[in-house]
């Protein structure tokens, strides 16, 4: 978000600091608008600031950001991480789900003219097509009469369990809208009221609720298929019929832990959940420890009918998106589809293995769609962005992965571009690729480095992983772990200092002592090399003088935080035995037995000790680490879980990667 329209909304709090009524007054205005057919700007309050260029085109998106600000407040959160869902992302996965469905009468591409063919089976050919036109038009105005589909396409009941301010069933009016051009005006009017009465809509915020409502009747009325203002007649649906049809299809309900309060399965769900993590609820908020506390055990005691647990994918730090894509797979019918948006990480984290097995071994996942966070889909976030689409039952055997995408990618027309990259993840190799966890690669966009990572890839998944026991390594049935570094820098900082010989104290090691250069890692530090210009990075942050005593051992230890951008993910070097790690560092702790092969095999621990962070930082696993990374973080269950073939066969992994 640009610093001049989140201005806008800081200027805005001085003059109306209630939240609710800001959302109140810009309906209103909103509503205004509509009716006499002017710009917001000029309904407006007189008191409010001037509304930025950028704001003026869509009502929507500040609708949205006004009330992601006010759910923030109130759960004690800051305004200032507030961001609305784009508009153009949910046209674009509407587009995508529903250009099966399209209701146009335009004759549909031949394969072959049929002028081109000889008289007799241009006959036959037209009479064959004749009866699959008609057959096609039987069935589809069956599932329109039996309430299964809309004329203009919509599957119904269309689903939003998490609305918020409208953005996914606005999206959607708008593609129906624009598909009534097909119809009379008569049969728009039906068919509006067909797709209304088989919405069913909801979220845990009355507010969010309310908006929603007033939103979905704007948008129609700004289509011209309502009448604000009267009863309607036979082109327009009257206002107070569609309001009485809101209220019984837009309610407050928390999917998450009440029961549905639909009884007919929905056969699309569409929805951007929340994207927050149960510690980060109430966070500023008074009583927050308590709140968090009591949200944490009702969702894990919610049961169903017959007793059982209502999420079964629970794991490490809860985020409430992917309880919203467990109890979507629940709603849902089987052959219906969902699709969500919610953050890249589901595709790789170890919290989301559980929920990717659920979506792999008990549904089909037909597609995914990966936005890496250099594109910033959301305004005002980097948060990767992920859109899972699947089909409810069955069994997957191949999905679809596109990306990276880019902004430019997207079509509100046809979804994604035709050129988008993608990979076609068939269930076996995968399985082997991510030992069924069923994360999907981070792939680069260009083919030559999508070869590359896809081979390397391919020759490391079946190799025995760092922290297994009893590999070629590790003979003992003790494991290698990986540890951070004892030094926790925020916690510590006052015994942190810059280097300096004359002071007491021993080398301090951090992420930006990790040097890489022609191609290989060492560690650059003062108290080891004095050649370290005085004012040098390398200088600051580099003295410990506190209780804490160093190992008195070398160690391996990997540079912990990696800027996606930088050359290497992992850069694995040997750190003496008089210093202290701190905790943006990562080390191997070795068993004995681990410690005696190297030297036995190297002539000496440290020996043995270099040939491993040698073999470590190789090509290929970087590539590796590269494909499988949640996050910019290196995660601990993520090097344990790398690939280490023998040394003999690291000579043939050995990839390059062009930057």
């Amino acid at each position: 978000m640009s610093s001049v329209t989140s201005g806008w909304y800081a200027r805005l709090d001085h003059v109306c600091p209630d939240r609710v009524e800001q959302l109140e007054r810009w309906l209103d205005s909103w509503e205004e608008a509509v009716l006499h057919k002017l710009p917001i700007a000029a309904t407006m309050p007189g008191s409010w600031p001037t509304l930025p260029a950028g704001l003026i085109s869509d009502p929507g998106a500040v609708l949205e950001h006004l009330l992601a600000r006010h759910e923030a407040v109130s759960d004690g959160r800051s305004p200032r991480g507030a961001y609305s869902t784009p508009d153009r992302m949910v046209r674009a996965v509407l587009a995508d789900e529903l250009k099966g469905h399209s209701k146009s009468t335009k004759e549909p591409p031949a394969t072959l003219s049929l002028a081109a063919m000889p008289p007799g089976f241009r006959a036959y050919a037209e009479k064959l097509n004749q009866t699959a036109l008609s057959g096609s038009e039987e069935a589809s105005e069956g599932a329109i009469q039996a309430g299964e589909i809309t004329r203009t396409g919509v599957p119904i009941p269309f689903c939003d369990p998490a609305v918020a301010g409208g953005v996914v069933p606005s999206s959607l009016l708008r593609i129906h809208t624009s598909r009534c051009e097909d119809l009379t005006m008569e049969q728009a009017r039906e068919d509006t009221l067909r797709l209304l009465r088989g919405l069913q809509i909801s979220d845990p915020s009355r507010i969010a609720v309310v908006c929603a409502r007033r939103r979905i009747l704007l948008v129609l009325a700004r289509s011209g298929l309502v009448d604000l203002q009267g009863d309607g007649d036979n082109q327009r649906i009257g206002r107070k019929e569609v309001e009485e049809i809101l209220e019984t299809n837009v309610v407050q309900v928390d999917a998450l832990r009440d029961n549905w309060p639909w009884q007919e399965a929905p056969r699309l769900l569409v929805s951007r959940p929340p994207w927050l993590r149960i510690k980060d609820r109430f966070r500023g908020h008074p009583e927050g420890s308590e709140l968090r506390k009591k949200l944490s055990r009702s969702l894990r005691d919610t049961t169903e009918i017959d007793g059982s647990k209502r999420f079964t994918a629970l794991r490490g730090n809860v985020n409430l998106y992917r309880l919203y894509i467990e109890r979507s797979l629940q709603l849902v019918r089987d052959g219906g589809k969902i699709r969500i948006i919610v953050p890249d990480t589901v595709l790789r984290e170890k919290s989301s293995v559980a929920l990717r097995k659920m979506i792999v071994e008990q549904n089909q996942w037909v597609s995914s769609w990966w936005f890496p966070e250099p594109q910033r889909i959301f305004p005002g976030t980097s948060q990767g962005v992920c859109v899972i689409g699947v089909e409810v039952g069955g069994k997957t055997e191949m999905m679809t992965s596109f990306g990276p995408l880019r902004t430019d990618d997207i079509s509100t027309k046809t979804g994604l571009d035709n050129s988008s990259p993608f990979i076609e993840m068939e269930r076996g190799p995968w399985s082997v690729w991510t030992d069924m966890t069923w994360a999907v690669p981070r792939m680069p966009r260009d083919d030559f480095s999508r070869r590359a990572v896809l081979k390397a890839i391919g020759d490391l998944a079946d190799q025995p992983r760092l922290g297994e026991e009893g590999n070629w390594l590790n003979p003992s049935d003790d494991p290698i772990r990986v540890r951070v570094g004892e030094i926790d820098q925020s916690k510590w900082s006052t015994d942190i200092d810059s280097w300096n010989e004359d002071s007491d104290g021993v080398p301090f090691i951090r992420g930006s002592h990790f040097l890489l250069e022609d191609g290989r890692v060492s560690i650059r530090h003062p108290a080891y090399d004095a050649s370290i210009e005085d004012g040098a990075t390398e200088r600051a942050h580099a003295l410990w003088s506190g209780s804490i005593e160093a190992k008195g051992v070398s160690r391996v230890a990997c540079q912990a935080i990696v800027n996606a951008q930088k050359e290497r993910r992992l850069r694995w070097a040997v750190v003496p035995p008089d210093c202290v790690l701190g905790n943006s560092v990562n080390y191997l702790e070795l068993p004995e037995v681990v410690l005696d092969g190297l030297a036995e095999e190297h002539g000496g621990v440290d020996q043995g000790l270099l040939s491993l962070a040698e073999q470590l930082n190789s090509d290929a696993l970087d590539l590796w680490s590269r494909a499988w990374a949640a996050n910019n973080n290196v995660n601990n269950y993520e090097i344990e879980r790398l690939p280490l073939p023998p040394p003999s066969t690291d000579g043939a992994l050995n990839y390059e990667l062009r930057q």
